[in-house]
């Protein structure tokens, strides 16, 4: 889940240019999903205060937690990853971070798996609820750490990313924050593309069509999708022609046609 409520500071509108067609040098590969790092010189981004709330320290899924990972060291990572992969170096004259200012992890018995919140202070300090119950499930053992590292960086990427005013839907909400999950070499093992449905079923699903524009429009593309979600509500009709040239029904079924002639018909399921 994600921050839906807020509402950003309008900037002046940029005009989109269509990124060039790489078509027929795409070849989806597991080996391209890894970002590259951030080159030597770059200044980091700032980061946020960092909190750890535990509100059970008896729950098993409390032990599994602390033994797995250091929080201080993943959470950090994370927030720079996301950063990495949503915006251009900080010492870009261009580049628009969203103000969050605190990121507070609650671990907790609950259902489901996680969701992002603004707090009571304001919507600038976040609060990401991620469910002891869930960490306590994952199995193997050995999945724990990068399990735990993927809810994270999915959960920081709500957090940080535009949401179009508040219209943008929730599916392509949830295919950035696992566009990123993926290039960061954190997807679990059951992921694979899916073609079937809708572009927008979001998670892996439009991840993975994601991804498959990245490669095809060149490195930065999400990053400049996401950009086009700071200032202007969305509209369909007008956000993927004034991006790409082309609807988002026509990029789905390349995509679609791509994965299919690709994989065969595993991708249809």
């Amino acid at each position: 889940m994600t921050v839906r409520e807020q509402n950003y500071p309008a900037s002046p509108t940029q005009t989109p240019v269509p990124l060039p067609d790489r078509t027929r040098d795409i070849t989806i590969e597991p080996s391209q999903q890894q970002a590259s790092q951030p080159k030597t010189g770059d200044r980091r981004f700032a980061q946020p205060k960092l909190r750890l709330k535990i509100h059970d320290l008896g729950h098993p899924g409390a032990a599994k937690f602390l033994n797995a990972v250091n929080a201080a060291t993943v959470v950090s990572a994370a927030v720079e990853n996301v950063l990495r992969l949503l915006y251009r170096s900080p010492s870009d004259g261009d580049t628009t971070v969203p103000p969050t200012r605190s990121v507070t992890i609650v671990l907790r018995d609950m259902g489901g798996v996680a969701y992002t919140t603004g707090t009571d202070l304001d919507d600038d300090h976040k609060a990401i609820h991620f469910s002891l119950n869930y960490i306590n499930s994952i199995s193997p053992a050995s999945r724990l750490k990068d399990e735990i590292t993927g809810v994270i960086t999915h959960e920081l990427v709500h957090c940080y990313q535009w949401d179009a005013q508040g219209t943008c839907p929730g599916g392509l909400i949830e295919g950035i924050a696992d566009w990123v999950r993926l290039n960061c070499n954190l997807s679990p093992p059951h992921w694979k593309r899916e073609t079937g449905g809708d572009w927008d079923r979001g998670y892996q699903h439009t991840a993975y069509f994601l991804q498959y524009l990245e490669l095809r429009f060149g490195e930065g593309t999400i990053r400049r999708l996401n950009d086009k979600l700071r200032n202007d509500k969305y509209k369909a009709e007008c956000f993927w022609p004034e991006l790409f040239g082309q609807s988002v029904d026509k990029l789905f079924g390349d995509y679609v046609k791509k994965a299919k002639d690709e994989d065969g018909d595993l991708c249809s399921q």
